[in-house]
């Protein structure tokens, strides 16, 4: 793993030498700002936590992350440039995992920077902290499934718009697995062990326990398990393109 660092570094100086990288943070934090205190009206709630603050980022990962994602592989095949990436002394887990850290510490540091919400729910009282680390926590680990499903979608076409639409569906997909509408239709449907057991494949129930402060390692595992299924895929994805 001699050149992972390299390409990392690489990859994650080449997002903030775009414009796009800076257009996306601000259209995140706008967006984050004005779903928690427009939509989520935190300031009439009268309590001093970040949940609702948490709610709105399922649904805002679904297409922002996306959008970051949807250039890892796409661009590479589109210009020609994964040819003479392969011709590198670079293994494939190098490139692969070299490009998806990269992507994933810029959302990080993306997500770093709503701390004038932290600022803001502890000058109105005194909120769990533990709670609000592990909503972070949870909300990082979320957005790296959703950009390691876009990564494996990136590497199976040319066409970035491809690559966005199917991660939002899948990604969709999987927060509907677990919503509450959802579930109360599956369940006139299907046996309700079978609907319980479909939810378990959620990112929706998995995240709403961290959401509110609460630590499974079940929860963990889940989304570990997301990232490394997906960036396996990845790497076959792109080792079958590679002896075409």
């Amino acid at each position: 793993m001699k050149q992972f660092v390299p390409v990392m570094k690489r990859e994650l100086l080449g997002y903030f030498r775009s414009p796009v990288a800076y257009v996306f943070i601000v259209i995140f934090l706008a967006a984050l700002a004005g779903c928690t205190f427009f939509l989520g009206n935190f300031f009439r709630s009268n309590e001093a936590s970040l949940e609702v603050f948490f709610a709105f980022h399922p649904w805002l990962f679904l297409f922002l992350i996306p959008a970051i994602g949807m250039r890892l592989w796409a661009e590479e095949r589109r210009s020609g440039t994964i040819e003479l990436l392969f011709t590198l002394p670079i293994t494939m887990e190098e490139a692969v995992l070299g490009k998806f850290a990269a992507a994933w510490i810029f959302i990080g540091i993306s997500l770093a920077l709503t701390f004038p919400m932290i600022i803001t729910a502890f000058y109105l009282g005194e909120p769990d902290g533990f709670q609000i680390f592990i909503g972070y926590l949870g909300s990082f680990l979320m957005a790296g499934a959703y950009l390691a499903v876009t990564s494996w979608t990136s590497s199976l076409t040319k066409n970035q718009v491809v690559s966005f639409i199917l991660s939002v569906v899948i990604c969709l997909l999987s927060l509907f697995l677990g919503w509450g509408v959802f579930a109360e239709l599956m369940n006139h449907i299907l046996p309700g062990w079978l609907t319980d057991l479909i939810a378990t494949f959620s990112f929706t129930t998995h995240f709403q326990a961290m959401q509110r402060g609460l630590l499974d390692s079940r929860d963990v595992v889940f989304f570990a398990s997301v990232i490394i299924l997906m960036l396996l895929l990845n790497m076959i994805t792109l080792e079958s393109k590679k002896s075409q």
